[in-house]
């Protein structure tokens, strides 16, 4: 089975509760969501570009394997673009599977649109985007809830924070979920301040955040980009 790929590479997790771990990441091409702020716009084209190219299943558990040998790496992160498309489900099923036979912990990386049930039961964690008004982009919150039902203690979650209208979204929209479960707590949220391309480094945006956070009663954790801090917001595979 063949799917689209972007790029296959290894590097150390820049972001989320993971951040400082090295894997594998597999980044899907092909992306139909649209978020404003996107840093990676080059994965959103469903056609063989000079950016991506086909690889069957098996190739890319080859590549993955070869990647993590030096280190013996068995952590994977899913990417794009968007794997949970529906163009890329029958060959992200089958990675998933075979990734799995080989004793790979899966990471995910969901924008926060849809569910895929039996990928997110078959893998061993979801970064689940919710998406703040600075994206343009809504986010159905009924899914949001969904995830603690079906796989709470399995996810995080993250919103990337552009300015004080995306902040007070998410402060309200946990707010709204903790009046809905009881486990809000069993899952991180996790606070992103954006770090746009060709933008110099965010330092009073991360500021704000912080105190924000804070101030409102300390729900998220608040944790950058560390790639960005390091390479700039332009360079790509890091």
């Amino acid at each position: 089975m063949k799917t689209l790929i972007n790029s296959i590479y290894l590097a150390t997790e820049g972001e989320g509760i993971h951040i400082g771990t090295p894997q594998i990441f597999v980044r899907f091409q092909g992306c139909a969501i649209g978020c404003l702020n996107c840093d990676s716009k080059d994965t959103w084209d469903f056609s063989e570009t000079d950016n991506a190219f086909v690889n069957t299943v098996d190739e890319i558990v080859e590549e993955v394997s070869n990647l993590g040998g030096r280190g013996d790496i068995k952590r994977v992160s899913i990417t794009g673009g968007d794997p949970l498309h529906p163009k890329h489900i029958p060959s992200l099923k089958l990675l998933v599977k075979k990734l799995k036979s080989k004793g790979y912990f899966i990471n995910l990386e969901a924008a926060g649109t849809r569910i895929e049930n039996e990928v997110f039961d078959s893998i061993d964690f979801i970064s689940f985007d919710i998406k703040t008004p600075s994206t343009g982009v809504k986010t159905n919150l009924a899914l949001v809830q969904k995830m603690y039902e079906q796989f709470n203690n399995k996810f995080q979650i993250k919103a990337v924070i552009e300015n004080s209208h995306d902040f007070d979204f998410v402060l309200n929209t946990y707010m709204d979920l903790k009046n809905k479960v009881e486990n809000i707590s069993d899952n991180p949220w996790c606070l992103t301040p954006s770090y746009n391309l060709n933008e110099a480094f965010p330092q009073e945006r991360f500021s704000q955040v912080f105190d924000w956070n804070m101030k409102s009663g300390a729900f998220f954790r608040v944790i950058g980009q560390q790639h960005k801090w390091i390479y700039g917001p332009d360079r790509k595979q890091i």
